[in-house]
């Protein structure tokens, strides 16, 4: 399968929309070396668009955890259930941040935690000298889990 094509327009798009954050870890790519890249929230493999309905600002570590992945078993119940969707669901209804930890509130911020691996030590550690250094959460990310 060849890659879609993402106009300049398209990409500029998304990264403004997203304030230039990981839509889904919150991070500043401007925090990140490998800095953001475009995911599909449903994937290409699964019949998923390159339209901007389908499209998310996520950093590398987000997005390779996710992979084409559309959720995850909530292990207590066996139910399956779809990851995060920053196109139809607000961050603060599924997650909460206490200092570097991104607690989940619900099976959609449980599964989303777990795969997408928000709470390993080198992501937490990361989070935490962000936060020393004032730069985590930033005032765009504050927005969103304030929300």
């Amino acid at each position: 399968m060849s890659r879609p094509y993402l106009s300049p327009e398209l990409r500029k798009f998304i990264a403004q929309r997203a304030d230039c954050l990981c839509e889904y870890c919150l991070i500043s790519e401007t925090d990140r070396p490998s800095g953001c890249q475009i995911d599909h929230i449903i994937s290409l493999k699964h019949g998923g668009e390159t339209i901007a309905e389908n499209l998310a600002y996520s950093c590398l570590y987000c997005n390779l955890n996710k992979g084409t992945d559309l959720g995850s078993i909530i292990w207590r119940t066996g139910e399956l259930v779809r990851f995060f969707n920053p196109r139809r669901d607000r961050w603060s209804e599924h997650f909460r941040l206490e200092g570097a930890t991104i607690q989940p509130l619900t099976d959609i911020g449980e599964v989303t935690e777990r795969i997408f691996q928000f709470n390993y030590s080198d992501r937490l550690l990361e989070r935490q000298l962000l936060i020393n250094v004032n730069r985590y959460p930033s005032p765009s990310a504050l927005q969103r889990i304030n929300n």
